[in-house]
């Protein structure tokens, strides 16, 4: 027991190139965050990493010892081709609305630091790296939300302002200014106060929320898997994100169900549930619909603007661009608070951007990367780890655009990738 506890008490240091790149991607969060360069660390990881396993691929030979040897599975191979052919939808999509070169290649700039991340850092997985690296990372940046916290609360009572100044690191080029601010709270557009951090908004502040969240539960040490449950719950909350509080009830139960599935007593209370719930369906489907219905006018100006931006953003692709999209977002009506069309929504952003080409090249890695998991989550921490990442990010897909932020979330990504990885004794 003792040697137990001293193993769990010992210091997390990084041990070789790719796992010192994400330490300090990770626990200098804040310190990036203050000179407005979160977005590019974020962004231009995900490429060394991809670029090293290439380099690793490249030197090694015959003699290379097995355990320093490069494989990448096929989940990380299926994930590599889908964000390919939205690269490839993303440029027909230009042509077909005639849209100017340098508007293409801008957009495919946009596509290196967003879809394609989703990629990259899954392919990272396949180097030598501690997944209790990023565990410890991850509540080092929970513990950091905390010595914050008081300074959070006082800013808006004091009226200190919104934004304290935008970064220079903005001439690089991005989706936004909100990107390379700094910001101590924010004013939603039907008043209410909320903050976002090192995020760009609110809400996504509760996705990185619930990523950490995930990442935290695996951590050995007690002390620091606290700092980072209790940072995690703090972003969910005071990001005041409704997708961030549900899902960060809903992420433990769906890993602790269907990481259990081949245990016979698991089975026995799922048929029984099953049996009960039919019974009582009329009463839990009245309960489920007063619940989505208090939910959505918790911030029913919010919702309405969601809703509206699907209805467009459908409409549009039905009737416009069904097979390659439109190539770009657009600028919406005042009805919307001119919020860009494609917004707010994964596949209706999708749809409408890259048409149902670009849905297929995101649905089909997921799906197939859920089923995997789902089998090796019997077995493997990794894996069941890596399936509430996945889960999470599928949640998301209903209120954010994943690449978007994917800069953000990437030490999940990274997790799953890992788990895409034979099962090892």
């Amino acid at each position: 027991m003792s040697e137990i506890v001293s193993i769990n008490e010992e210091k997390i240091c990084p041990e070789n190139f790719p796992e010192r790149l994400i330490w300090f991607g990770m626990v200098w969060t804040y310190g990036f965050y203050l000179i407005g360069g979160l977005y590019i660390v974020g962004s231009v990881l995900g490429w060394i990493l991809g670029f090293y396993v290439l380099l690793k691929l490249w030197l090694q030979t015959e003699e290379t010892p097995q355990r320093q040897k490069i494989a990448i599975p096929l989940l990380a191979w299926i994930w590599i081709v889908g964000m390919l052919v939205m690269e490839v939808a993303l440029i027909i999509g230009h042509l077909d609305f005639n849209l100017p070169t340098s508007l293409i290649i801008k957009s495919s700039i946009g596509w290196a630091k967003g879809w394609a991340l989703l990629a990259l850092y899954p392919l990272a997985g396949c180097l030598q790296i501690r997944p209790q690296i990023i565990y410890r990372g991850a509540c080092i940046i929970g513990f950091h939300t905390l010595l914050l916290l008081p300074l959070l609360i006082v800013a808006p009572i004091l009226h200190l302002p919104e934004i304290l100044y935008v970064s220079p690191l903005k001439a690089v080029g991005g989706p936004g200014t909100t990107f390379f601010d700094v910001s101590l709270y924010e004013v939603d557009f039907d008043g209410q106060i909320r903050q976002r951090l090192f995020t760009p908004w609110g809400p996504a502040l509760g996705f990185v929320g619930n990523v950490y969240f995930a990442l935290a539960l695996r951590e050995q040490n007690r002390k620091w898997r606290w700092f980072g449950i209790i940072g995690s719950v703090v972003m969910c909350y005071i990001c005041k994100s409704r997708l961030a509080q549900v899902c960060i009830v809903l992420t433990p139960l769906f890993t602790f169900i269907f990481s259990r599935l081949s245990r016979p007593l698991v089975l026995m209370l799922l048929g029984i549930a099953t049996t009960i719930s039919g019974i009582l369906s009329p009463l839990l489907l009245n309960a489920l619909d007063n619940f989505w219905t208090k939910f959505k006018e918790a911030r029913a100006e919010s919702t309405r603007v969601r809703q509206t931006l699907k209805e467009i953003a459908g409409y549009r692709w039905q009737t416009e661009a069904p097979l390659w999209g439109h190539g770009v977002v657009e600028p919406g009506p005042h009805l919307v608070e001119y919020m860009p069309i494609g917004s707010h929504h994964t596949w209706y952003g999708l749809l409408f951007v890259k048409g149902i080409v670009g849905l297929l090249a995101l649905a089909i890695p997921m799906a197939l990367s859920f089923l995997v998991l789902l089998v090796k989550a019997q077995k493997s921490e990794t894996a069941q780890t890596g399936l509430t990442i996945l889960f999470i990010l599928f949640l998301y897909t209903f209120g954010e655009n994943l690449e978007i932020l994917a800069y953000l979330f990437w030490p999940g990504l990274v997790i799953m990738g890992m788990a895409f990885m034979p099962i090892r004794n």
